[in-house]
């Protein structure tokens, strides 16, 4: 069964920083583009990062660069958010996306590119 489960959400100060992982089971990870989304409350979905499948080159969105670094280990098939700087404005569930793609660039940040999604993991920002 192809699955992809997400960890290390949590409440989080202000400032603060965070470390989200994805770990993938039930497919070859190696050739499976990926990506980081979130959904605030009343918000629409919306892609913050992602990395192609083997080279590891990424893309990030205006809102968040500078302050999310996405990596993945593909020999432990996880993907993973190192998020800096906390602020109120990135409360939200992040989930993390793939899709069977062999690139050398990133995939996209549209969740239509994506077609195998995590359960998301709640981050929350106190202020």
């Amino acid at each position: 069964e192809v699955q992809l489960q997400a960890s290390g959400g949590g409440l989080v100060q202000a400032g603060g920083s965070l470390r989200l992982s994805c770990a993938a089971s039930g497919f070859t990870f190696d050739d499976y583009s990926t990506a980081w989304f979130r959904q605030a409350p009343g918000k629409e979905r919306e892609g913050v990062s992602c990395i192609s499948s083997r080279d590891g080159s990424t893309h990030a969105a205006d809102s968040v660069k500078g302050r999310f670094t996405i990596s993945r280990i593909n020999d432990k098939k996880t993907l993973y958010l190192q998020i800096t700087s906390l602020n109120p404005e990135d409360k939200a569930a992040y989930y993390c996306a793939a899709k069977s793609v062999i690139l050398t660039a990133p995939l996209g940040t549209h969740q239509y590119e994506y077609d195998t999604w995590g359960q998301g993991t709640q981050v929350t920002v106190s202020s």
